[in-house]
């Protein structure tokens, strides 16, 4: 019988396994100096963002005609652009708009079920370009979209402390069909999608800002002999500031901001009682939910609600909006102890309630009306746009041809991301990794509240609020993959081409997929060829 060898011959076996790859030795020689480095450093975010910028602008302004929801949304602009307020079109305005006849809106306000900012942000690409140009529609959301690709890459590289890994994070962002058609099409939720993960970049700056001040004034109050059982208030944190803000913008976009708000204030309660245990604080719950908590929620929230009323300024500037008089028109002015409040303030606030209830009473079946438990597989996609031309027409050059615009996103990044989310869940529960727990905070402020809504009339392409987290959840698990150039050569290796032939994939995808997602006019059967799954068409 074989012995087995000695403990100190396994480590020096162990010990001398070659560990990383060969492409980790050559990039180490391209990256050997200072100026490489900074390139690099420089070179990625500008790299990913102008890749970004011409997925989403080359040929924006094509189709030259009023694409889905923009039929609201541009001509809404355009007149709150001009009166402060959305007034009133003639029906069937949308071929003449397009045709130039910009200005036939009339003062008449006309109800609407969303607040303006996002509105007047597509209003100033319109002022910029003029409103007959079909780019200038759309420019504001192309801009925020490619924004959004960098600020992707930055939050990534924040969190995983590469490079590399942000970089990947930014390119699967800008190579993903659902932001590219998010971007290229003038409808709101793009910006919706910029304003939270701004918020969100705040919060993560937040986490380190409030964790090394609080160990700065625990050590100081331990260093006079003083026992800080409970732990200090933090009043001074810009970046929560920052983030209430920007929630605030982002619910003056759509009210789903406000659950950005709502899920990021609760990460921060429980972030903070995380930082004080961590500093052996022995009441470090009840110091967070009782001291921190009621700062945290001052610092957060009026100013959220402060911003979302200024988003209205419009409205509330000028006399002639939707509801600007209605409680002296119907004279329902309030009485009693709130007869004190101004009556911009009683018409703001009955506007509100109009607009919640329209908005959950909204019950009308549309074809790409979709349930929210499928948007993550990209189960019915949203068509946008869609015009069938026979040879001879509109160029047509084959029998039949089609120009198509669907929100559909590269399936390979959807679905591997749907994937990832559920690793990520068990992930979170074994290494309590506070990096993936906000990733999932991210996703679900902008998923989860849909789950109550599945009786309403809702779409998949609400999901680019959260596409973002998706895409860092999957690069979070690209990064496990991968690991690092301390690990085996084998794994290593494996984790690297692995990586390479998916990334490699994804780009074939979005370039095969790239002529439906942007309006293009191809051959009917090549259209054909792109509908994968039958709830596609």
């Amino acid at each position: 019988m074989t012995s087995a060898p000695p403990t100190d011959a396994v480590a020096a076996h162990r010990a001398a396994e070659p560990v990383g790859s060969r492409l980790d030795d050559w990039w180490a020689r391209v990256l050997r100096t200072p100026a490489r480095m900074r390139l690099w450093y420089w070179g990625a975010p500008i790299g990913v963002t102008l890749l970004a910028a011409i997925l989403r602008m080359w040929n924006l302004g094509q189709p030259h005609a009023l694409v889905f929801d923009e039929t609201f949304y541009v001509k809404d602009s355009w007149s709150l652009w001009n009166l402060g307020y959305e007034g009133s079109w003639p029906d069937k305005a949308d071929a003449r708009f397009a045709a130039g006849e910009t200005q036939i809106f009339s003062s008449d306000p006309s109800f609407v079920a969303h607040p303006p900012l996002g509105k007047w942000l597509i209003g100033l690409g319109m002022a910029a370009t003029g409103a007959g140009n079909s780019f200038g529609w759309r420019i504001s959301t192309a801009v925020v979209g490619t924004i959004a690709v960098l600020l992707v890459f930055l939050i990534a590289r924040a969190l995983f402390r590469s490079t590399m890994i942000a970089t990947i994070a930014g390119f699967l962002f800008a190579i993903d069909g659902h932001a590219i058609v998010m971007s290229r099409v003038a409808l709101l939720d793009g910006f919706v999608m910029f304003f939270a993960l701004l918020a969100f970049g705040c919060i993560l700056l937040d986490r380190r800002w409030a964790a090394d001040r609080l160990a700065a004034r625990v050590a100081a109050e331990r260093s006079v002999g003083r026992d800080p059982a409970w732990g200090p208030v933090l009043w001074w944190r810009p970046w929560l500031i920052a983030a209430g803000i920007l929630c605030g913008l982002c619910a003056g976009v759509k009210w789903t901001g406000f659950y950005f708000l709502a899920f990021f204030a609760v990460y921060t309660v429980v972030v903070d009682a995380v930082a004080r245990r961590r500093e052996r604080l022995p009441f470090y719950i009840s110091g967070s939910l009782l001291k921190q908590a009621p700062a945290t929620f001052v610092l957060m929230v009026p100013i959220a609600f402060v911003t979302y009323v200024a988003c209205w300024a419009g409205w509330i500037l000028t006399s002639d909006g939707y509801y600007r008089n209605w409680a002296e028109s119907v004279h329902m002015q309030w009485t009693g102890g709130l007869s004190w409040v101004p009556l911009w303030v009683q018409n703001l606030w009955h506007y509100q309630t109009e607009m919640y209830n329209y908005s959950i009473n909204l019950h009308t079946p549309h074809p790409y009306q979709s349930n929210p438990l499928t948007w993550t597989l990209m189960l019915r996609p949203t068509s946008m746009y869609y015009v069938g031309s026979t040879q001879g027409q509109n160029g047509c050059a084959s029998t039949s041809c089609s120009a198509a615009i669907t929100s559909l996103g590269n399936p390979l990044i959807w679905w591997a991301a749907t994937a990832a989310i559920l690793f990520l869940v068990y992930w979170l529960i074994r290494t309590r990794d506070w990096r993936i727990g906000l990733i999932l905070t991210g996703l679900a402020a902008g998923y989860l509240p849909w789950w109550l809504y599945m009786g309403r009339t809702i779409f998949t392409f609400y999901s680019i609020a959260f596409e973002p987290y998706l895409i860092l959840a999957l690069t979070a698990v690209i990064a496990l993959v991968l690991g690092s150039r301390t690990d085996p050569e084998r794994r290593r290796t494996r984790g690297i081409l692995w990586t390479g032939v998916f990334l490699a994939a994804c780009t074939v995808v979005t370039a095969f997929f790239y002529p439906i997602w942007t309006g293009q006019q191809v051959p009917f059967w090549f259209w054909q060829i792109h509908m994968w799954l039958p709830s596609w068409v």
